[in-house]
């Protein structure tokens, strides 16, 4: 079952909620079945893990501390 993020045009509530296949879902709070599907942003398990894995390969830059993606000699820090 997916889980989907509805705004309620009659109420204005936001929500997200599982829904089955061939079920209308319904707001929570009034009821209703008025729904705007919002788009859903999604996290990966050890996202922040491997961004902090990619910074650290990195090459440092030439005051040994930020890594700047110009390469050498372009950190502001001298």
């Amino acid at each position: 079952m997916p889980m989907y993020e509805y705004a309620c045009q009659d109420c204005g509530r936001e929500f997200e909620t599982l829904v089955r296949s061939g079920s209308q879902p319904a707001c929570p709070a009034c009821k209703s079945h008025k729904l705007e599907k919002l788009l859903s942003v999604f996290a990966t398990a050890g996202a922040g893990d491997a961004a902090a894995s990619a910074r650290a390969a990195l090459p440092m830059g030439p005051c040994g501390s930020c890594g700047h993606p110009d390469g050498p000699g372009s950190c502001a820090v001298h």
